[in-house]
């Protein structure tokens, strides 16, 4: 799938690389919903080889010790195949462009390759109410803003286009808000570590079935809420960020050194994150977020695909920074990868819109909807930027979770890792559903007491 050239979009050469025709709207046959598709819309069924086994609900139970960070309920699977430099050609048309570039430049980098296990649960009533309420959601007039939804639902369940699949991103279901302590990472050119710490407060409202229009969130699709920790320079800094179904998103920075709470419009798209060395954009933060109304989507179709998947080994709390974080890539070993089916996605920028990458492929796990993987390129063509998640299952909320991420920067040869929860305090996913995150904490005046305090 090199570069997608259009050519592709021809229902031979679909056929020949492993895509599907995207259904179109008078096809969209809800009532399979639950049947040979699963509650949220993947196929039920496994694969022609048995490569991909069939859905059978997912992992509902903790495993034996299990807490995030804790547990591998696979740790047992053996290793299938690694995929390197010398078999790329045997497994290059599973792989997204930005694997393949990724082996081709750096000597060592593959990908360990492991069973795969359909391990993502849907909640009983996200599951009830997708299906009761498949076909009611609606896309503005202006193409990209969500004008009518409901909450604890996926959206687009049979999706259309290529902007229905990112709002079924937006609006996956991941509890109704959580808690962690995240660690930014980077090597530095002569090889130490650099580590920027931070307590991550995340709501999602989108996530209660209470919610029945746009109206009943004020419009808001998720608040988060950041303070830093460490480095010592920027210690006390809070960034708060308020994303919305229908404009671009709000954000405010409380800066220790002048106790001030100041909007912060540049804190959006294309602009470099603080501490990054220019390697990584504000909207790349959980591997996309921000306003849709840069780019036109096209819905390219599914594919069987070796992503990164039931990432446990990811998230182990017995591994360390230095342990994880190589001077080229991540710890190839503490990364496993799997063959699941992916909807794919491509966006170009707009005509009358600006933004430093011209285009992006987007892959999403057809049972969760969570992003897996991203290529970003360049207004000249250019694979720029490699970005790979992570996913594993959590059964305490029924379904999917993930929070480390990395991006890789090919012109700069260097990369970032985002996240990275693995020496910090215990992840708290459940905090939303028990009253430990609310809503009332995200605004500037609780930045101010914070600050103050």
């Amino acid at each position: 799938m090199r570069n997608l050239p259009r050519s592709l979009l021809g229902g031979a050469l679909l056929a020949l690389f492993g895509y599907s025709q995207v259904p179109v709207a008078a096809a969209a046959d809800f009532s399979k919903l639950g049947g040979e598709l699963t509650p949220i819309g993947a196929e039920k069924a496994g694969n022609a080889d048995g490569s991909i086994p069939a859905w059978n609900g997912g992992m509902t139970s903790a495993p034996a010790g299990w807490t995030p960070g804790h547990g591998d309920p696979y740790a047992s699977d053996k290793l299938l195949y690694s995929i390197d430099a010398s078999n790329l050609a045997q497994y290059q048309k599973f792989l997204p462009d930005g694997q393949v570039a990724l082996i081709k430049a750096y000597p060592g980098y593959r990908l360990n390759v492991y069973p795969s296990h359909r391990s993502c649960a849907i909640p009983s009533e996200v599951a009830a109410r997708t299906r009761s309420l498949a076909g009611q959601a609606r896309i503005g007039s202006d193409g990209w803003r969500l004008d009518q939804a409901a909450g604890a639902a996926v959206p687009f369940p049979i999706p259309e286009n290529g902007i229905q699949v990112m709002w079924n991103y937006k609006l996956r279901y991941m509890a109704k808000g959580r808690r962690a302590q995240l660690s930014f990472l980077l090597r530095e050119k002569g090889g130490s570590l650099s580590e920027a710490k931070q307590w991550a407060t995340e709501f999602y409202p989108y996530n209660d079935a209470a919610v029945k229009a746009p109206a009943d969130t004020d419009g808001i699709e998720a608040k988060l809420l950041y303070e830093v920790l460490s480095p010592s320079s920027r210690a006390g800094e809070m960034y708060l960020v308020h994303s919305f179904l229908d404009k671009v998103q709000s954000s405010w920075i409380y800066f220790p050194g002048q106790r001030r709470v100041r909007l912060a419009p540049s804190f959006a798209y294309d602009n470099p994150i603080a501490g990054s060395d220019n390697l990584y954009f504000v909207d790349q933060i959980n591997m996309f977020t921000g306003a849709l109304d840069r780019y036109d989507f096209k819905l390219i179709g599914k594919q069987e695909m070796v992503v990164p998947y039931n990432s446990y080994k990811l998230v182990d709390k017995s591994n360390t920074y230095e342990k994880l974080i190589g001077q080229d890539y991540l710890n190839r070993d503490a990364q496993r990868y799997e063959k699941h089916r992916v909807w794919v996605v491509e966006a170009t920028v707009k005509a009358d819109k600006r933004h430093s990458f011209a285009k992006r492929v987007f892959y999403f796990d057809e049972d969760s909807w969570s992003l897996l993987h991203v290529d970003m390129y360049d207004a000249k063509g250019n694979l720029w930027r490699v970005q790979e998640g992570s996913l594993w299952a959590a059964p305490e909320i029924q379904a999917c979770t993930s929070f480390e991420y990395v991006s890789y920067d090919l012109i700069a040869r260097r990369y970032i890792a985002d996240g990275f929860t693995q020496e910090g305090e215990s992840i708290d996913l459940t905090a939303g559903l028990q009253g430990r995150v609310s809503d009332k904490i995200f605004n500037a005046n609780e930045l101010r007491r914070r600050g103050e305090r």
